[in-house]
């Protein structure tokens, strides 16, 4: 019978800022854990549940994994669950507002089971994963499970550890090293059109415009002919046939600069793909990030991209804190402090509140930006970036 799993989930076990083994939680795989788990990532898992180890009580050890949990998860592309030292709903909102796309209960310790029904009202069911290793538990507790969760994740004993069992319905769970070492997972994808599908050129292939999945910032133009198109397809990994060379190139099998496959696009004729990928290193042998790095010709021009706005003005009060200049007004604020900083907030938003209730949208306007340059200003002394925001909102 054909397995219906579909989705691999890495799982790494977190101890004093370590990776360790899940064989014994002690012996030390990585002093890299957000390194470790964008490899993890990159190599083909569709999730990663992070095991918070650190000492029961210990409440300063804690935190730093909390810290270690958020910068894995701004490295990821894919969703993360935290789970372990979860007692009580403040133990849920830590680790939902670290980045943790879901937050898990440990349904082996009874504390648990008490308090689903709340954090689910407060965070929403589809934050809450429950672990268990006894299924009558869940029988047990069936309404409330199914009522105020959305996930279920069946454990085992194994070695005094307790490990996702290959049983579960929905997953393939791998040790965060075999996904590494092993290349145990399966990084294909399903294709909507075939080669046969798309037109060719004269040489009897497709040329391919690549984007960074993240900016949209244009990387590179490559080709592809049919064993390279089924290669990329296979392996999730972008995949030319180099003219020059005469013959299929992997992008990144000499550099290690691979290009991770986010989606594939054929334009209206057929004729052309655009790739959106994940970028590792530089895209140019060069070693530029993107290979269109030489103006030709350029008008002066007004940006509209609204990304590229907020970034723009964002690096901007982030040079002034830097580089303070006489008489910048972001300097004054940045030299008065976090209350006067806070205390601009307010106040823009109350006129913000106040001009949306007047008729006139370009009142409003005005005030939303007076209100997102302060809110900037904060951002920088706060050291939020405009991708934590997106990465944010993105998980909602």
């Amino acid at each position: 019978m054909q397995d219906t799993r579909k989705k691999v989930a890495g799982y790494i076990f977190l101890l004093d800022k370590k990776i360790v083994s899940s064989k014994d939680r002690k012996t030390v795989i990585s002093d890299d854990p957000v390194s470790y788990a964008g490899s993890i990532s990159d190599n083909g898992a569709d999730e990663i549940i992070v095991f918070d180890l650190s000492e029961s009580g210990n409440d300063a050890a804690h935190e730093e994994a909390l810290d270690v949990i958020k910068d894995i998860c701004k490295e990821v592309d894919v969703p993360v669950t935290g789970a372990g030292n979860v007692k009580r709903m403040e133990d849920i909102k830590k680790l939902l507002y670290a980045g943790c796309k879901k937050a898990a209960l440990n349904f082996t310790k009874p504390g648990n089971i008490e308090i689903l029904k709340e954090v689910s009202e407060k965070f929403g069911k589809e934050k809450i994963v429950i672990c268990y290793d006894d299924p009558k538990v869940i029988d047990n507790n069936k309404d409330i499970v199914d009522t105020f969760s959305s996930e279920l994740i069946l454990f085992k004993a194994q070695d005094g550890a307790l490990l996702p069992a290959a049983e579960n319905d929905e997953y393939f769970f791998y040790d965060g090293l075999d996904i590494i070492e092993k290349d145990v997972t399966d990084r294909s994808l399903e294709s909507s059109f075939a080669w046969a599908d798309l037109k060719k050129n004269s040489d009897g292939m497709v040329p391919v415009i690549v984007q960074d999945y993240r900016t949209d910032q244009v990387l590179m133009l490559a080709y592809m002919n049919e064993e390279a198109f089924n290669k990329t397809l296979e392996t999730g990994k972008m995949t030319y046939f180099s003219r020059s060379r005469n013959e299929l190139w992997i992008k990144g099998m000499t550099s290690s600069h691979f290009q991770y496959v986010k989606s594939l696009t054929a334009d209206c004729d057929m004729d052309t793909i655009l790739a959106k990928v994940k970028q590792i290193g530089a895209a140019c042998h060069t070693g530029n990030y993107s290979c269109f790095f030489n103006d030709i010709a350029k008008k002066d021009y007004c940006e509209k991209n609204p990304q590229k706005v907020l970034d723009s003005v964002y690096e901007v009060i982030k040079d002034r804190k830097e580089n303070p200049r006489e008489g910048s007004y972001t300097n004054y604020l940045f030299d008065k402090g976090i209350d006067k900083i806070l205390k601009k907030v307010g106040e823009e938003a109350t006129e913000m509140v106040i001009a949306a209730k007047n008729p006139n949208d370009n009142e409003v306007i005005y005030e939303m930006s007076d209100f997102l340059y302060h809110m900037m200003v904060l951002m920088a002394v706060k050291n939020v970036s405009w991708e934590d925001i997106t990465d944010e909102l993105s998980r909602r």
